[in-house]
């Protein structure tokens, strides 16, 4: 199950795309430029919520040995 930090990282990601290819079929450099931006945010926001899900995962088996 993705965390926030996965699903808002793909949501930017997804927004940015969409941008960029509006600004492409309007000839809109400042669009595609902020849709460039926004793409690379989500891909970092993702990456984050990788890390947290990843830390979260070590913890609960962590804790899983530690009843045993």
């Amino acid at each position: 199950m993705l965390n926030k930090d996965e699903r808002d990282g793909k949501f930017e990601q997804a927004k940015g795309r969409v941008k960029q290819a509006v600004g492409d079929l309007t000839g809109n450099k400042h669009l595609q430029t902020e849709g460039k931006v926004d793409e690379a945010k989500g891909k970092v926001q993702e990456a984050v919520g990788n890390v947290r899900h990843a830390v979260g995962d070590a913890v609960d088996k962590v804790g899983k040995a530690v009843k045993r």
